[in-house]
């Protein structure tokens, strides 16, 4: 019976920036132009795949999905995050809650393997080029966007039910303006330790093993690069990584950053806490389209010109 009479609140309360309640609304104006930025870039980096038959390859159709989870990122994040800045609504629906916690979490892992599918396509095209168009196929394509979209719901899919089952009876307060598993653990006045134990498995499983298999992946390049005679062959095959590198980086160390504070940072100020996760989850969606400059091949005129004419090409470090 015991399940049956765990107390929950009706909502929670989210909070913007502690002890920065006053200026929040002068934030919400950088806050909206990274939400633009995110938004708007992937979307013309979606659109231009879409429309430009030259664009249809394994390393494009790989961005594509990058850029849909930055985008499902940025859109499972706006509504609370806008509502908190901007209108000073702090409530959210205690199941509402739930629901953006398991987006959030879901959409980050994506976008993990997202990045471990991108790198497997780097080790093709710089180990074994020859055979990257038969490794790579459409099929092959679509099978690991399948997988690394249903992993990330089936694995992150009792996560809110392992919460619901905790009585809330301290405060209903979050400190983001928005609803994290970690954050929300905090609340419960009950033993969290299965809910510790399946996040710190999900991490080691998902994140953890991801970003092994990519550390791998670029010694093999490595090695395979450092045999090339030519230092300007090396430079040049080298430099088709930098892109992914870079949102390896972007998405990897704020991660990290997050995890490690809620994990032993117990007496790290709250600012901290809530600038590293702003800055996990902000940054990535922002950066990922900045790292391809899109440009006409013709003209120097707008990337935004590829909607209407298909003369769009992209300089893309991949």
């Amino acid at each position: 019976m015991g399940l049956f009479n765990i107390t929950h609140p009706a909502f929670f309360l989210l909070t913007g920036i502690p002890g920065l309640e006053s200026s929040q609304f002068w934030l919400a104006g950088p806050l909206c132009v990274m939400y633009a930025v995110a938004l708007g870039g992937n979307t013309v980096i979606l659109q231009a795949v879409r429309v430009e038959p030259s664009l249809h390859q394994p390393m494009y159709h790989f961005l594509s999905m990058l850029s849909f989870s930055d985008m499902a990122m940025s859109m499972a994040t706006l509504p609370t995050v806008l509502r908190t800045f901007c209108l000073n609504a702090r409530t959210i629906d205690f199941d509402a809650c739930l629901i953006q916690m398991f987006l959030i979490h879901s959409f980050s892992m994506m976008e993990s393997g997202i990045l471990l599918a991108m790198s497997f396509d780097r080790y093709v095209a710089i180990c074994d080029p020859l055979r990257y168009a038969t490794v790579l196929t459409n099929e092959v394509i679509a099978g690991m966007g399948l997988a690394v979209t249903a992993q990330s719901f089936i694995i992150l899919f009792p996560l809110p039910f392992l919460f619901k089952r905790l009585p809330i009876c301290r405060t209903n307060v979050l400190s983001h303006s928005y609803c994290l598993h970690p954050d929300m653990m905090k609340l419960a006045c009950a033993d969290i330790t299965i809910n510790s134990i399946y996040g710190f498995f999900v991490l080691i499983s998902t994140f953890g093993m991801a970003l092994l298999f990519i550390f791998l992946s670029y010694v093999l390049i490595l090695h395979s690069v450092m045999a090339i005679a030519s230092r300007e062959e090396r430079l040049k095959a080298l430099n088709t990584c930098v892109s992914h590198i870079l949102a390896v980086l972007a998405f990897y160390v704020p991660m990290i950053g997050v995890s490690t504070v809620h994990r032993f940072g117990k007496h790290v100020p709250c600012y901290i806490h809530v600038l590293l996760s702003n800055i996990y989850l902000f940054v990535p969606p922002v950066l990922n389209p900045l790292f391809i400059v899109p440009r006409q091949r013709r003209s120097a005129k707008p990337s935004f010109a590829c909607f209407t004419t298909s003369k769009c090409d992209f300089d893309i470090w991949f």
